[in-house]
């Protein structure tokens, strides 16, 4: 098979799956390297093709099914998880965290977060990779982009966040 051929089956298997496909799954399918299927990926971003990268993988950004808000918070960064559990545990997707820096505005890290699992592997690839989360730029003070199913676990979210006191006001 040819790049262009590679390309095509990339593009398609993103198109189909609902969850993000890792570069090493897919160089694993296409028996290819790691680093040739980000090329790809770039090659074809630079195409017109709307990939998102997420922590776990590339996927194509869909029309969000219900209810999309956006929620300011503030804690400490070894109260990440607890934050996180507490959306996802209403049954809600955490699809990314925003944060204003002072030098490059508006920066958002795609998450695309729905289950405690997911919560769990993110924490861990963070400790990982000793990576320090976006919210450790403003003090701790970020926003998250939240997919409800329905205004009812919305309002849940907002009541646990209250509660466990991460809303910033």
């Amino acid at each position: 098979m040819d790049a262009q051929q590679r390309r095509q089956i990339i593009a398609r298997r993103l198109g189909e799956s609902a969850a993000p496909l890792s570069a090493a799954a897919l160089a694993r399918e296409l028996n290819v390297s790691r680093q040739v299927i980000v090329g790809d990926v770039a090659l074809l971003r630079a195409g017109g093709l709307d990939i998102t990268a997420t922590p776990r993988g590339y996927l194509l950004p869909r029309p969000p099914a219900g209810v999309v808000r956006t929620f300011a918070c503030r804690h400490r960064a070894d109260q990440m998880e607890e934050e996180l559990n507490a959306m996802v545990d209403q049954g809600c997707t955490v699809l990314d965290v925003i944060v204003e820096h002072p030098i490059y505005g508006q920066l958002t890290g795609p998450l695309r977060l729905a289950s405690r699992y997911d919560v769990a592997q993110f924490v861990a690839r963070c400790r990982q990779e000793e990576a320090a989360p976006l919210s450790q730029l403003t003090e701790g003070v970020h926003l998250h982009t939240v997919l409800c199913p329905d205004q009812g676990a919305a309002d849940r979210v907002r009541e646990t966040l209250e509660r466990l006191d991460f809303l910033y006001r």
